[in-house]
């Protein structure tokens, strides 16, 4: 497995190997089995799979966790050549961001989100889409891939990603890979790090509320803002701050009505310090 940290390192490798199909997998490290199993979608489709590590300065927020961000590269390097990886590449923030003096980020240049991004996640972390489109934008310039996998466990994110790509012609598929969950069910995530155990255990009350509300759609309840309503008061007396709690549909996370038929559900709330947030597809064919 290789390992660069610059574009012209990154470009000469790429360049030696001739014609390969590149996969891609963008990722903020501090890596977890979510990601390995990205790693290894990517390998089901492309010849050669890149994964990228930065932890991306522009979508976050000023009072969000940029600067306590675990990095860990080394032991993400060991996780990645354990299932299969063929480059890291891992830039400096310097590298990324050609205006970045050393304190400051002057990134003028930045790629404007549909509308779908000022929803949901979007509502609470403003910039945060645009910040995200931006570098996945550049990382796209950089590795030249020809397929891309992303988690659902971030859904919103993955739709905003296929309209970047289907607008600004990439020319790039982008396969969605499935959430990886600890046996609880709590969806993993590199913040799961921020939790206690005993929040740890807790933390799976999230997608047990998602679990209901699918329930209730498959049983035909379509009375979506009271169930949304319900879900919200229920994990409130459980301790948590609701950021959202949202039936949407499938792909454009559009409002549903009485004929929709495949729905999203989505969620983001604290647990303590911790902004978690998960969802769950529900497809009234497949139940």
């Amino acid at each position: 497995m290789q390992l660069f940290h610059t574009l012209r390192e990154l470009r000469t490798f790429l360049a030696s190997l001739g014609h390969q199909r590149v996969g891609f997998v963008p990722t903020m490290g501090n890596l977890h089995a979510g990601h390995c199993q990205l790693v290894t979608l990517a390998k089901q489709h492309a010849d050669l799979v890149v994964v990228s590590i930065f932890v991306n300065p522009l979508q976050f927020g000023a009072s969000e966790d940029f600067g306590s961000y675990p990095r860990t590269l080394a032991s993400d390097c060991d996780k990645l050549q354990a299932v299969g990886a063929d480059v890291v590449f891992a830039p400096a923030v310097e590298e990324m961001y050609p205006d970045f003096d050393g304190q400051s980020l002057h990134q003028q240049m930045v790629i404007q989100p549909p509308p779908l991004a000022d929803d949901l996640c979007g509502a609470s972390r403003p910039g945060h889409f645009a910040g995200v489109a931006t570098v996945v934008a550049k990382l796209f310039h950089m590795v030249q891939p020809q397929v891309a996998v992303f988690g659902k466990k971030d859904y919103q994110q993955l739709m905003v990603i296929r309209a970047l790509v289907r607008q600004l012609n990439f020319g790039i598929d982008i396969i969605a890979g499935e959430t990886a969950r600890e046996p609880s069910g709590l969806a993993m995530s590199s913040r799961n790090g921020y939790l206690s155990d005993a929040e740890k255990i807790q933390a799976a009350q999230l997608q047990q509320q998602l679990q209901a509300l699918k329930q209730a759609l498959l049983s035909g309840r379509r009375d979506y803002v009271a169930l949304c309503d319900e879900s919200r008061l229920a994990l409130k007396q459980q301790g948590w701050q609701v950021d959202y709690v949202e039936i949407r549909r499938q792909q454009v996370l559009t409002l549903p009505d009485d004929q929709t038929r495949d729905w999203v559900i989505l969620a983001a709330a604290k647990l303590g310090n911790t902004r978690l947030i998960d969802n769950c597809e529900v497809n009234v064919c497949s139940d």
